[in-house]
């Protein structure tokens, strides 16, 4: 790859990340202190990330794929999406809020499909080319998390109570404008499949992989997987609420903790693959959703503010050791002919089924405590999805089975 191509394409991963890590780590807080949200219009907002993911199959299989080249798609996404974004700056209620975010991830999620579209396409070993282009999108986050908490103090006790939360989404705005335009620049990756090839509905959400489910352990994986996104929701939703209510200093820029530390932790997936298998590395990540949430429910932003920081690093293994390993073990086990198709239906089980009843669940547990009124109201919380990841441990641990890969035919 040329070194101009690489620049490019490094640049497009990472304001493609900056734009999402500069509002949705916030959101939850944002939600609740600018705009009065309840739990369940918080979890109806979060909601609209599956809605999405479950989308976006149509828009990137049915439209990119066919008919337009990639990086034009990607810009038309993102300058549309600049001014959605604009919108959710200036609206101050869930009801004008509401659909403005429900178009924007709707067009948001299909881009993530995109920059990896372009990226393959340019790359002659995408088996070792790939992560050091993907690194610039968690280098991103990380960043975007930094700039609000260290360069603007949006989310200090002060900023938060002057509503100042409502700059990251025009942060975001200008973020998307920008890479709008430079998308127009990237190198053309026009479409590959035959317009005249029509695509079954079953074939773009990866239903065609449903006979995957025939295998036993492939089957124990998969509702595990939709099982664990339960906890994961309840992280995204509450945890930078929760951090702020705190009282830690500076939760968005201490949450980008999580990205540093699934960088570091996604080099040894190998080495626990090749040491442990892959029932045992799964099941290290399991845990550490359950082990989090305890850290949570227990710390606090005082003597045991160890706990909290903690808490927050365990995201590379909470991540990394369950929904990496997961891609690497559906690829395993999917064979050529299902390889995409087994990809997709695993998305759309995790961020689109799985993560959609967790956000309810967690607005549902919100509301329910803040109506029951209780002194320890974060203990509570957190402690129902440390035992929904515990109990997806012991159910895993129980049915799955380590053996060789079965493909099928």
């Amino acid at each position: 790859m040329k070194s101009g191509t690489r620049l490019q394409l490094s640049v497009m991963m990472f304001l493609e990340f900056f734009i999402w890590g500069s509002w949705f780590v916030t959101l939850g807080t944002f939600l609740a202190k600018n705009l009065q949200a309840s739990g369940l219009e918080t979890a109806s907002v979060f909601s609209t990330q599956s809605y999405g993911a479950i989308i976006a199959p149509f828009i990137v299989g049915m439209i990119a794929d066919k008919y337009f080249n990639a990086e034009k798609i990607l810009g038309i996404l993102h300058l549309v999406g600049a001014a959605l974004m604009f919108q959710m700056y200036r609206a101050e209620s869930v009801s004008v809020f509401y659909p403005y975010v429900f178009a924007y991830m709707v067009l948001y999620m299909p881009t993530l499909a995109l920059v990896n579209s372009v990226s393959f396409r340019q790359m002659n070993n995408p088996e070792k080319e790939f992560s050091t282009i993907r690194v610039w999108g968690t280098i991103g986050w990380i960043v975007a998390g930094l700039t609000i908490s260290y360069a603007f103090h949006w989310d200090s006790a002060a900023g938060t109570e002057a509503g100042a939360l409502k700059n990251t989404f025009a942060m975001g705005a200008a973020a998307s404008l920008l890479l709008g335009l430079f998308s127009f620049t990237l190198p053309k990756t026009p479409p590959v499949k035959d317009k005249s090839q029509k695509d079954s509905i079953a074939e773009i959400l990866g239903l065609d992989a449903i006979k995957l489910l025939s295998n036993r352990n492939f089957l124990v994986f998969f509702i595990s997987s939709i099982l664990i996104c339960i906890p994961l929701a309840f992280y995204y939703q509450n945890a930078h609420h929760f951090l702020e209510q705190t009282g830690l200093e500076n939760p968005t820029g201490k949450m980008a903790i999580g990205q540093v530390s699934e960088a570091l932790f996604i080099l040894l997936i190998p080495v626990f693959f090749s040491r442990f298998g892959f029932k045992k590395t799964i099941m290290i990540g399991m845990l550490a959703w359950a082990v989090r949430y305890v850290l949570f429910a227990y710390g606090n932003a005082g003597p045991l503010a160890f706990m909290l920081i903690t808490g927050i690093a365990l995201h590379g293994i909470c991540y990394d050791f369950f929904f990496v390993s997961g891609q690497i073990y559906t690829d395993q086990q999917a064979g050529e002919k299902y390889k995409s198709a087994a990809q997709g239906l695993v998305t759309l089980a995790t961020y689109g089924v799985g993560m959609l009843i967790g956000f309810w669940v967690a607005g549902i547990i919100s509301d329910y405590y803040t109506v029951h009124a209780t002194d320890s109201f974060w203990q509570k919380v957190w402690m129902i999805p440390s035992a929904i990841a515990a109990v997806v441990w012991l159910l895993f641990m129980a049915t799955f089975r380590d053996s060789k890969r079965e493909v099928v035919a």
